[in-house]
């Protein structure tokens, strides 16, 4: 990282089928090995999957999904004289958008079932639906930072 100032932020093109940049970004994050014709058709076949049980239009699921388990706040380690404290700090939307993406593909991925499409139009509906392990990893999350409240001032 450069000390003087910033790089400017760099963003994917949207998607093809559904020229949405979430999807591109999910997309890109799910992809491994850097095969990303294999993660765009498991992305394609979810949404496919979600559309179909929903009735719904599946970026709108997806969004909502995404904005469902998207944190408000998160804690972060400060060492302030010998100790370290979890201080509670927002999270700006980048970052909320981030981090729920990382959780829904993490928990997908930790999912029984048969395929990893499948498993991601499950998660991507529990989270839509605001059950799943990507919610419940949100509410503790937001737990942590409400039980260290009183070290707010740390930040």
């Amino acid at each position: 990282m450069p000390r003087r100032n910033r790089p400017p932020k760099r963003v994917p093109p949207s998607d093809v089928r559904y020229d949405n940049l979430h999807v591109a970004m999910f997309i890109n994050r799910m992809m491994r090995g850097g095969k990303k014709s294999l993660a765009t058709r498991i992305m394609y076949q979810a949404m496919e999957s979600m559309g179909e049980r929903t009735k719904k239009d599946p970026v709108e699921v997806f969004e909502t999904a995404i904005r469902n388990v998207a944190p408000a706040v998160e804690v972060k380690p400060k060492r302030v004289g010998g100790s370290t404290y979890q201080v509670p700090i927002d999270v700006s939307q980048e970052r909320g958008i981030t981090l729920a993406m990382r959780w829904l593909i993490q928990f997908a991925r930790d999912r029984s079932g048969r395929s990893m499409a499948e498993k991601l139009a499950n998660e991507l509906l529990d989270a839509y639906n605001g059950q799943g392990n990507a919610i419940r990893k949100k509410d503790e999350t937001h737990r942590m930072a409400e039980a260290n409240r009183a070290f707010a001032h740390f930040r």
